[in-house]
């Protein structure tokens, strides 16, 4: 595998660095790790800024808010976004995921009308596809779109999505038609969010992100909201999905977690113990391999391929090696691992702590580990019939 970047790649990587130290970034990323517990960032003004550079979305076409770059510009920004600690899922799900799909299987007059705020940073997107009763089965899901002149009235219930308490549309699956083979009579909308019809409760979790409770009381769409064709929402779900699971941002997330922890070891002088210098140098091992599997999956969607396979590897491994980093931070932190950004002088930040809350959520999240190493044992090794 070759991700050598060219020249104006690397160029473009240093101009987003330099810009996410600008004291007026950094202070917006301190207020928000300042923010009290159970409170949580939405829209943020750096989102705004670097829209206004055609930066957010950059491999959008220019005249949907981007620069017409290519994803492996887009994948640079999103690495040093996080680098950088900005405050960053309401980004990845509104542009990385949400805009990502509308590329792959929207309309013309969806991308022109839904995309351009989304690459200002003026607006956010969000997930409904879970509900009480139909999580990694999405075939069994209730949530019923009533015919309603040339249109539908959504009723039904959606669960454990994020940032929808933040989002001004969703793309949600419903029940268009009763059929015998469950996967049939499934269509997916695009469903406005504010507005009379849609309910948001928060279900406060381990996470510093809150899963959302979405209730659909008769919210009518129209045809234009339709993605794909109607009664076919699985095949569509099932060609998107993938790209919820390139896992690079969480390989991201486990290198700065792993960068923090070897930052700790130098300066209290643990790295010079031969047990956790070893340990420290496996972790860096599997987070350049995680590393990998997620770039090899930017490459094949720059190339305009989307392997379900690959993308399934790349997910379980880097949430599993996050979780792993993690539970070795206890180890090498101890019962100071456990203090929170809230507490006075937290070791690392409080870092650790977070990422022990955060680790369970991002192994569920976009298909669960259970389920990646289904298709990886499926798809890939040809172990199931």
């Amino acid at each position: 595998m070759e991700f050598t970047l060219t020249k104006e790649q690397e160029e473009f990587r240093a101009a987003v660095c330099a810009f996410l130290s600008q004291e007026r970034v950094t202070a917006v990323v301190e207020q928000a790790r300042a923010l009290p517990p159970r409170t949580e960032p939405g829209l943020i003004d750096v989102y705004r800024w670097l829209g206004e550079r055609g930066w957010l979305a950059v491999n959008w076409p220019v005249e949907y808010g981007g620069l017409g770059r290519g994803v492996v510009e887009k994948a640079l920004l999103t690495e040093e976004l996080i680098k950088h600690e900005v405050p960053d899922l309401v980004h990845i799900v509104s542009i990385d995921i949400i805009g990502q799909i509308l590329q792959l299987v929207g309309t013309e007059e969806q991308r022109a009308r839904l995309l351009p705020p989304l690459a200002r940073g003026e607006q956010s997107a969000s997930v409904l596809y879970t509900e009480p009763q139909a999580g990694s089965d999405l075939g069994a899901l209730e949530t019923r779109a009533i015919p309603d002149g040339d249109g539908w009235r959504l009723y039904g219930r959606k669960v454990y999505s994020l940032k929808s308490q933040f989002a001004d549309f969703a793309l949600c699956a419903a029940r268009t038609t009763d059929s015998a083979v469950q996967i049939h009579g499934i269509t997916l909308f695009i469903v406005p969010m504010r507005t009379p019809g849609s309910t948001v409760r928060l279900l406060p979790n381990m996470s510093d992100e809150a899963f959302c409770d979405v209730t659909l009381d008769g919210i009518r769409v129209g045809p234009l909201d339709v993605i794909g064709n109607v009664d076919e929402g699985w095949q569509t779900m099932n060609q998107v999905l993938p790209v919820e699971r390139t896992g690079l941002e969480f390989q991201a997330k486990a290198k700065r977690l792993l960068g923090q922890l070897v930052r700790h070891a130098k300066e209290t002088g643990l790295l010079d113990d031969p047990v956790y210098a070893s340990r420290l140098v496996e972790l860096y091992t599997e987070v350049e391999a995680a590393h990998l599997l997620a770039w090899r999956v930017i490459r094949d969607l720059d190339a305009g391929r989307l392997d379900g396979l690959s993308t399934a590897e790349s997910k379980w491994y880097s949430t599993e090696l996050f979780k792993k980093i993690a539970r070795f931070g206890g180890d090498l932190l101890g019962l100071d691992g456990t203090l929170t950004r809230w507490d006075a002088e937290p070791v690392c930040g409080g870092r650790l702590e977070a990422a022990d809350r955060e680790g369970p959520g991002i192994t569920l999240s976009a298909g669960t580990s259970e389920i990646m190493r289904y298709l990886i044992a499926s798809a890939g090794l040809k172990l199931l019939g």
